[in-house]
């Protein structure tokens, strides 16, 4: 595999990274969404089980490709599980062209300041290891800020990028995620602290080390500019963050050089009880939009 390919393919192609990486809380909503009710199965690993053949079946459908999506964030189970008796990180780059990353936080720890920062992960370095050897080329992580409170924005970039310097020195490239609730009524005001640091942060970076962003939609078009054309930056993607997939594409075609990063807005529509050929429709429908919607 060749981690230059995905390097430049990360940098500069166009297209969207796909989320696939609902964890065991968020799971049972994404099953229900997709049409299969917690009556179907029993136990977490029957739910996991589930949760994998929907992911297999969107990344083997025809549809799902690396004409039009960059990258795929996986859940660490889906990482250890095999997609058509390969390794999914494996799959995905080799059958699809698709970059695989990882999702390495292990949940929110407490609101304090107005922001959660990530709970530790005193696994991480294994963790790490791990998905170098399932040739996995980044990570993804993420903390969430609710109030304009200079004292949580700064808790939260600070250890989204010492974290960050972890995974870089493990050879893998973290999509760092500092998420801004879209509810918050400090919205604007939030991102601007959130930009400021995270400026800050990237400046103090060295020339061989680059990360990727992974923010809420700005209130303000553009806002993130500087953060797209920083040296440091692959690339800066845009969570859907419970705008539908409409709201969220016509925020991100304002916001020239952002890309998607959707998940729900990915799978809005997609449902277990579905023909192949109707799954295959709506996901072709939903990539194109979501594709269009990143190329501006």
């Amino acid at each position: 595999m060749s981690s230059s390919q995905q390097l430049d393919k990360i940098r500069s192609d166009n297209g969207f990274i796909a989320a696939l990486d609902q964890s065991g809380g968020s799971t049972p909503k994404a099953l229900g969404l997709y049409g299969v009710a917690e009556s179907e199965y029993s136990g977490d690993e029957e739910m996991f089980d589930k949760i994998h053949e929907m992911r297999s079946r969107i990344v083997t459908s025809p549809k799902f490709g690396g004409d039009r999506i960059l990258g795929a964030i996986l859940f660490e189970m889906t990482m250890d599980r095999t997609v058509d008796g390969m390794g999914s990180a494996e799959y995905l780059w080799k059958k699809k062209q698709v970059v695989p990353f990882l999702k390495v936080d292990k949940g929110l720890a407490d609101e304090e300041n107005g922001a959660q920062v990530m709970k530790p992960m005193p696994e991480l370095d294994a963790l790490l290891d791990r998905a170098v050897a399932a040739g996995v080329f980044g990570t993804k992580m993420r903390s969430v800020i609710k109030l304009a409170n200079p004292t949580g924005v700064n808790a939260v970039v600070d250890q989204q990028f010492e974290v960050g310097r972890q995974i870089i020195a493990k050879g893998l490239v973290p999509i760092i995620e500092p998420e801004v609730d879209i509810h918050s009524p400090e919205k604007a005001a939030a991102e601007a602290l959130l930009k400021a640091r995270i400026l800050e942060q990237l400046d103090k970076l060295s020339a061989d080390q680059h990360v990727m962003l992974k923010l809420t939609l700005p209130e303000q078009d553009g806002f993130y500019a500087e953060c797209i054309n920083h040296p440091r930056v692959l690339r800066v993607v845009a969570l859907s963050g419970g705008y539908s997939r409409d709201e969220a594409n016509a925020r991100l075609a304002r916001n020239p050089g952002m890309v998607a990063s959707f998940s729900r807005a990915l799978t809005e529509g997609l449902s277990a009880k579905q023909s192949d050929a109707e799954f295959n429709a709506i996901l072709d429908t939903s990539i194109q939009s979501i594709y269009d919607a990143s190329k501006t």
